[in-house]
């Protein structure tokens, strides 16, 4: 049985699957690509989930709708090379799950429940999705707490499963937490999209657990360690995803230093060296896309450290500036920098014109949509979040905006109201234009 199947019996729901009239009164269309748009994300999150499903299987990318989820199904194909050029959305799966009381629950449904709002793959590059969380967050985790209370997604715990706040644990004797991430990896794929998810490599950001005894701070010269946080993002990759971002990988082995804001020793240049050589050769996957935060103009250092591209190096604002980035990278395609729409350190207060501005340059600053350059968006580059909060605040604490103590009354607050419907809508033709290019 299919692990899209798994999941909906799990639920208590049957797998024969109706055509979704809502979806069609409110999908954009583009040649064979079709998402939802003009929307807030509160009229998805509400949804059951396999009314998702429909959605997804009504906005199906081959023109066939599945009276059953298909059993086979393929990652959009762009060959090896395809994360040098992919447009990278990140999607904060803690800050839509469902926050019931102070429980946290569900992100990875949420995150699905978002998949059909989020535009698919164009013709000559992918779209690709990147999760905030996969491991257990140090403090808190499984709760929310007060807007000025730390629960940080940047520090993580390593082998101790995976975030409460993401999978299901409530049906994991039914449909696993590795089954769980593959039903949501053929769900994203069978909508024209890429996945991945990001990670952290500072030392004193990592905590790993021991069964008998108390968490002890990660070491990078530990074997155990070093092979813990290999094999734990090889089972990731195996369950579907593509591509993995890497928090502070400009710095890796030491480079510029004074200008480093994690805590704790990073790996050498040598050790991530042999990490993406790794889970490239024991995942079996050739295609893999491994981006780094932040970049300098020391392309070669990254290139060959194994990265496919970075954030941060272009000035997102000038279309000029971003399309001769891009005419002067057009035949690197192992790696290429990228350009910012934002970031997760995106602290708020950016104008919709300019985020709609800079989306336009990472659409479409190039001379041909094969020398396009990567391109880097948060979840609020197309779903607006309310005012008093940010990317960044988001990813530093964990609240919840419910004001009945309910999950619906979270997703309803977490975002702005009418005016980010129509800037979701201006996304949308941004989009419209590209993905036939």
């Amino acid at each position: 049985m299919n692990k899209v199947n798994k999941l909906l019996l799990a639920l208590n729901e049957n797998t024969t699957l109706t055509l979704d009239n809502w979806t069609i009164e409110r999908q954009f269309v583009t040649g064979m690509r079709k998402w939802i748009a003009n929307i807030l994300p509160f009229e998805l999150l509400k949804r059951s989930l396999k009314e998702s499903i429909e959605s997804l299987d009504t906005l199906s990318q081959d023109g066939i709708f599945y009276d059953k989820f298909p059993d086979n199904i393929l990652t959009p194909d762009y060959g090896d090379n395809w994360g040098v050029i992919a447009n990278y959305i990140e999607i904060n799966n803690r800050a839509i799950a469902e926050m019931t009381g102070n429980n946290c629950r569900n992100g990875l449904l949420s995150t699905i429940k978002l998949l059909p709002a989020i535009p698919p793959s164009a013709k000559s590059w992918a779209n690709c999705i990147i999760l905030s969380q996969i491991f257990p967050n140090i403090y808190g985790d499984g709760y929310n707490k007060s807007t000025t209370e730390e629960n940080s997604i940047y520090g993580i715990k390593l082998n101790s499963g995976y975030s409460q706040n993401i999978i299901n644990f409530d049906i994991a004797k039914k449909i696993s937490p590795f089954e769980q991430f593959q039903a949501f990896n053929d769900l994203a794929h069978f909508h024209g999209l890429k996945t991945g998810f990001r990670t952290v490599i500072s030392a004193d950001q990592i905590k790993v657990v021991q069964p008998d005894g108390s968490d002890i701070t990660f070491d990078w010269n530990n074997s155990e360690h070093f092979n813990l946080f290999l094999n734990s993002h090889i089972e990731l990759i195996n369950t579907g995803f593509e591509a993995i971002f890497i928090d502070s990988a400009k710095h890796i082995g030491g480079y510029d230093m004074g200008n480093y804001t994690g805590v704790g020793a990073l790996p050498s240049y040598e050790q991530m060296q042999y990490i993406i050589h790794e889970i490239r050769s024991r995942s079996g996957k050739t295609h893999l896309s491994f981006v780094g935060e932040k970049s300098s103009g020391d392309f070669a250092r990254y290139e060959n450290l194994g990265l496919s591209t970075g954030t941060g190096f272009i000035d997102p604002n000038d279309f000029h500036t971003v399309r001769d980035k891009a005419i002067d990278h057009k035949y690197s395609r192992n790696y290429s920098p990228g350009v910012e729409v934002s970031n997760d350190n995106d602290s708020g207060g950016r104008s919709y014109e300019e985020r709609l501005h800079r989306i336009h340059n990472s659409l479409f600053a190039y001379e041909y949509p094969s020398d396009k350059l990567a391109s880097f968006m948060q979840m609020e580059d197309l779903f607006p979040l309310r005012y008093d909060t940010s990317t960044h605040h988001l990813m530093m604490s964990n609240p919840s905006y419910s004001a009945d103590g309910t999950k619906e009354s979270h997703w309803e607050n977490l975002f702005t109201k009418e005016d980010g419907r129509e800037y979701n809508k201006k996304v949308a033709e941004l989009f419209v234009h590209a993905l036939n290019l």
